[in-house]
């Protein structure tokens, strides 16, 4: 008796559900803060540069990633030509804001860092530039994939300095990378194999900042990520929220579920 052999088809993976959320924090006049949700992505930018500046940079990384994403995540383009659209949207992004600093130049000196999150085929592609943080939690154990490029980053891995002495550290805050407007950048893209049930989070500094990666992973054992990032908003603001909070967060699922929103000053 003859067959036919069949091929199982390769797995679609989507973020659902996804969760995310804004806030000023007690500080800050106003959020530079934007960030964006959706079924393939989770992404984080943290404006600099005042809060004018600061809110434009992070609007135009945020605005112009979304509006690739279509692109990147069409499956009629092979998975190598996806990868390379991603890493260069890095670069149209800086070369936007250079763009906005040209027509008003009492914007220069504004950037953003930009993180993000992209599910590609079968694996996640990780796009980062600055200090806002990747998180995967995974089988209840929380890793980050992101490295701050930052000055005290640098130090630590040096080992000119210890985790102790970051708190204290002057240069504490010093982007070694941003987007700026000025070409000088090395963004990194990392991959990770999609599993089913991880669960990403970007972040900016302002959450990374005042909690520690155990209370992240903590905020997730009811399950319901919404409730989880309302729960870690509420913990930033109990630590004085010194900075804009903005955090994102979707799971891995087969399961699509429709879903964009744009947050802080992206909105």
């Amino acid at each position: 008796m003859s067959g036919i052999n069949s091929v199982a088809a390769k797995p679609n993976y989507f973020f659902a559900p996804v969760a995310g959320e804004s806030a000023i924090g007690k500080v800050r006049d106003g959020n530079e803060d934007s960030g964006f949700v959706s079924q393939f992505s989770l992404a984080v930018a943290d404006g600099m540069g005042g809060h004018v500046g600061g809110e434009i940079a992070s609007r135009i990384a945020i605005r112009e990633f979304a509006s690739r994403l279509p692109l990147i995540t069409n499956a009629d383009i092979d998975v190598d030509s996806r990868e390379d659209l991603l890493l260069n949207l890095a670069l149209d992004i800086d070369r936007a804001i250079n763009v906005e600093v040209t027509a008003r130049p009492e914007l220069e000196g504004m950037g953003t860092t930009l993180s993000s999150v992209t599910i590609v085929g079968e694996n996640v592609l990780l796009l980062h530039i600055g200090d806002s943080r990747c998180y995967r939690i995974r089988k209840k154990k929380i890793s980050q994939l992101s490295v701050d490029h930052t000055v005290i980053q640098e130090l630590l891995d040096q080992g000119r300095i210890t985790h102790e002495e970051i708190a204290d550290h002057p240069q504490r805050s010093f982007l070694t990378q941003a987007l700026m407007g000025k070409g000088e950048l090395t963004p990194v893209l990392l991959s990770y194999p999609a599993e089913l049930g991880d669960i990403y989070l970007i972040c900016s500094d302002g959450l990374s900042g005042v909690l520690a990666e155990n209370e992240i992973r903590d905020s997730f054992t009811s399950g319901d990520l919404t409730t989880a990032v309302n729960s870690l908003i509420a913990k930033a603001y109990e630590r004085g929220a010194p900075d804009n909070v903005t955090v994102t967060v979707g799971e891995i699922s087969n399961q699509n579920h429709i879903s964009k929103l744009f947050l802080g000053a992206a909105q």
